[in-house]
């Protein structure tokens, strides 16, 4: 058989791979799956705007849960929760998360599996209990006298150790800090150094040391320094305005689960103010209800000074149904106290047997109870277009290019088995046309995948014709 010597044909897969191009300066970022996920994508009227805010389809979902964010916002959301059901890989999380978005950058959003409640270390309720005020917001306002710049100087002094004849020791250190309007040079107790130190600070960084108490707090980066790179990312901040010494508003966002860890250990303080900079990651302890009643009586008398501020989050449980009897009558008490966040459930099953449970079958695995309390949203399958359309978008978001009737490939992929599959099949077709110098994905590549990975019809239907041929082990 005569060898082809077409400069066009393709190579397989484990073709050499070609010399290597000048490596670029920009940094390389991880893409999550729901990263173009902006928010729910209506009008002011409340209809859903096609293809808008990363969204594909699921206009009637979206509707609806642009209902429940008015809701939320209105506060007459409260002991009741947001059921998504559907089936897999039809924006049952990207929906939680657009929720989160339409609420505001600052929510916290808290993700959890059904399965992470069965834990070794901890009870299945604190599990849950944890979850919720993870999802629990405080915002601190606090007016300090601060010393804020870009660091200009940073000079120890050193002198003659006065405990013994041997070494030296920081007497001061001279810093100096630049802002817009002018600069100024800070002389430092060597307790301030220490802390300097610990927050790794260099020349170049925006600062600000607090009057009172010399607390020092590395804001970022200045924005000078932009365009060098350096090995681990970075936050670029401008040139603070104003004076160096001035009165500034510090805002710091914590959560009820934060301040029930730091209390569990305590390190300080007992006050808020002390629990903010003890934060520390402490092993998986359980934290006492009589902990929380404390944390929740400190955090009341804080808002009712104007100090502190509640900011509701939301905590979206995926495949409910692998919770058990017990937990979903937590989740009943829990929905119904005054602390409590938005509640987001998904599940892709129908009538099922609640878990814990060896006689009592539910909608969806869940108690009829808690299914009351829930407003439900179904989310629909998508046709053959929207998964190209999809793909279209997944691939802007991962800088891919893509040849003719690649689209349309991955669409009728897509369709015939799921979505997913069809979007996990882009990553390795970019990688394959990459190592032929190609520097976009033809329909070549799909085909080469499609050999390479099965999808799990076609896998399930090998099994059950009898493809699998390893034989008895025993």
């Amino acid at each position: 058989m005569k060898a082809s010597t077409s400069a066009t044909a393709t190579p397989a897969h484990n073709a050499p791979l070609p010399p290597p191009s000048v490596p670029s300066a920009g940094r390389s970022s991880r893409i999550a799956p729901h990263s173009h996920i902006k928010g729910l994508g209506l009008t002011p009227e409340g209809y859903a705007l096609a293809d808008t805010a990363g969204f594909v389809g699921q206009k009637v979902a979206r509707e609806a849960c642009g209902v429940v964010v008015d809701l939320i916002k209105s506060r007459k959301f409260s002991g009741r929760a947001l059921l998504l059901v559907g089936a897999p890989g039809t924006g049952k999380t990207a929906l939680a998360l657009a929720v989160s978005h339409e609420l505001g950058s600052k929510v916290p959003f808290c993700p959890m599996v059904g399965s992470e409640v069965y834990s070794a270390e901890v009870k299945k309720t604190e599990v849950l209990a944890e979850a919720f005020r993870r999802a629990i917001g405080i915002r601190i306002k606090e007016t300090k006298q601060v010393y804020e710049g870009e660091v200009t100087e940073l000079t120890p002094t050193e002198a003659e150790n006065p405990l013994s004849g041997y070494g030296k020791t920081v007497s001061h250190v001279i810093v100096g800090l630049k802002t817009v309007k002018g600069t100024k040079q800070l002389k430092l107790d060597p307790s301030i150094y220490e802390s300097i130190l610990k927050e790794k600070i260099v020349v170049g960084d925006v600062i600000y040391i607090e009057h009172n108490t010399g607390a020092v707090k590395r804001v970022g980066r200045s924005d000078a320094y932009a365009s060098s790179y350096d090995l681990e990312s970075e936050t670029y901040v401008p040139l603070p305005k104003g004076d160096v010494h001035k009165r500034k508003e510090l805002v710091q966002d914590v959560t009820l689960g934060d301040l029930d860890a730091a209390n569990a250990r305590p390190q300080g303080g007992q006050d808020i103010m002390s629990v903010m900079g003890s934060l520390v990651k402490t092993g998986r302890t359980e934290v006492t209800d009589k902990l929380r009643r404390e944390v929740n009586k400190v955090v009341k008398g804080y808002v009712e000074q104007g100090v502190a501020e509640v900011v509701p989050g939301v905590v979206f449980i995926d495949e409910v149904h692998m919770l058990d009897i017990e937990c979903f009558t937590y989740l009943n008490a829990l929905l119904e106290s005054q602390m409590a966040p938005t509640v987001i459930l998904a599940t892709n099953r129908g009538n099922s047997l609640v878990r814990g449970t060896s006689d009592i079958v539910a909608p969806h695995g869940i108690p009829v109870d808690l299914l009351d309390r829930c407003m439900i949203v179904k989310t629909d399958a998508y046709s053959r277009e929207e998964v190209g359309k999809v793909v279209q978008l997944r691939a802007g978001v991962e800088g891919l290019k893509l040849g003719p009737g690649v689209v349309e490939k991955l669409a009728a992929e897509g369709e015939k088995s799921s979505l997913r599959y069809a979007l996990q099949l882009l990553t390795p077709a970019s990688i394959l046309a990459r190592l032929v110098g190609r520097t976009q994905i033809e329909m070549d590549d799909i085909g080469e995948m499609g050999e390479l990975f099965l999808d799990a019809k076609t896998s399930a239907s090998l099994i059950g014709e009898g493809g699998f041929t390893g034989g008895n082990i025993f």
